[in-house]
């Protein structure tokens, strides 16, 4: 990997690249809807305004395949930020124009997903926009990359 490559990174993330248990909704050590801690580096030059998408590419649906459940998405994040800290999903005290979208459970912010079995993956993708995105009232995943297409580099991480 390039030193100067567009990169998202968790330093809560452990080597097995597992999603902690104080994220999620089961087990020990739990904590309610507090996000991961996140950084990112090297954003690209030009980046007007910054998006995050969070899916549980493994979550199951009853009637059928595999389908990713989004867990979080971030809007209109200023490209000089240089990351979340831990349980930045929720606070009042964010920074001004920071919008939290609909996950699937329709609502806004962090939803830690409730595992029923280990080896869940988690996709982090940090868009990099080069104008701000027209989203309206209501952020949801959809609508944020249907926004974007054809304006965003992305950065994604799978843990």
């Amino acid at each position: 990997m390039s030193s100067e490559e567009f990169r998202l990174v968790s330093p809560t993330i452990d080597n097995d690249e597992k999603l902690p248990r104080k994220y999620t909704k089961g087990g020990q050590g739990v904590q309610k809807n507090i996000s991961p801690p996140l950084e990112w580096y090297n954003v690209p030059e030009g980046t007007k305004s910054l998006a995050l998408v969070v899916e549980d590419i493994d979550a199951p649906d009853p009637s059928g395949p595999l389908v990713p459940w989004t867990v979080w998405v971030v809007v209109d994040i200023p490209p000089e930020m240089k990351g979340f800290p831990e349980g930045f999903s929720g606070k009042e005290e964010q920074i001004a124009g920071i919008r939290e979208g609909n996950n699937d459970h329709k609502i806004p912010g962090w939803c830690g997903p409730l595992l029923p079995s280990h080896g869940h993956r988690f996709q982090f993708k940090l868009l990099a926009l080069d104008d701000k995105p027209n989203i309206g009232h209501t952020v949801t995943k959809e609508r944020i990359l249907d926004a974007v297409e054809g304006h965003a580099r992305c950065s994604d991480k799978r843990f």
